[in-house]
């Protein structure tokens, strides 16, 4: 897709009603330091449209942004950080719930994990809500520039194992440095969302 526009258009907080845009939506979950923001920003073609923060936890709410005025790309609050009180995680965890329980336009859920790690209990924990509500997760394994070409596949390898990765689930890798990744995620992304261009007879 050709980014004509990218502009943050709607951000719902923990009590907001959840809006019903019209158009499809896209999510990305993911821990709170996994590299969201980048991968957003570099989906955008934007250097700091979703806000990155040396802070992990800081996206405390669900952004919306809207995409050439024809879809979203929703950003969901990281999670697993530690120094937010259990009481705000149950309010995230709700949050989110929401949002996947009540979007009539989501058309995918990308749930990313950082290549260089096993992916931790939550990361397995939300691998398995999002199937609960009934979304096929696909997986983007940030981080790419982090390791050597040798350890891509080792490392991609322990990720499917370790989340018990249904067959067939899609692992793209991405790098936030090199944006290797960002034309395969588009791509899934417009066949996703029915906004792939259609081929001139």
């Amino acid at each position: 897709m050709v980014i004509k526009n990218a502009v943050l258009d709607i951000v719902c907080g923990v009590t907001s009603t959840l809006p019903d845009t019209g158009m499809p939506e896209v999510a990305f979950a993911g821990k709170s330091n996994v590299g969201k923001s980048s991968l957003i920003n570099g989906l955008m073609n934007r250097k700091a449209l979703a806000r990155t923060s040396a802070q992990p936890g800081k996206t405390q709410t669900i952004n919306f942004y809207k995409i050439n005025d024809e879809m979203f790309l929703v950003d969901l609050p990281g999670y697993g950080y530690a120094k937010v009180t259990p009481a705000e995680k149950e309010k995230w965890g709700k949050m989110i719930e929401r949002y996947l329980h009540s979007s009539k336009n989501l058309k995918a859920v990308f749930l990313l994990i950082d290549i260089r790690h096993k992916p931790s209990a939550n990361d397995c924990q939300m691998y398995d809500w999002i199937l609960h509500n009934g979304y096929e997760p696909i997986i983007i394994a940030t981080k790419l520039d982090k390791i050597k070409r040798s350890q891509v596949q080792k490392c991609l390898k322990v990720i499917r194992e370790e989340l018990k990765l249904t067959k067939g689930t899609k692992i793209i890798p991405y790098s936030a440095e090199t944006k290797q990744g960002r034309e395969e995620i588009w791509e899934l992304m417009d066949s996703l969302t029915g906004l792939a261009p259609t081929e001139e007879a």
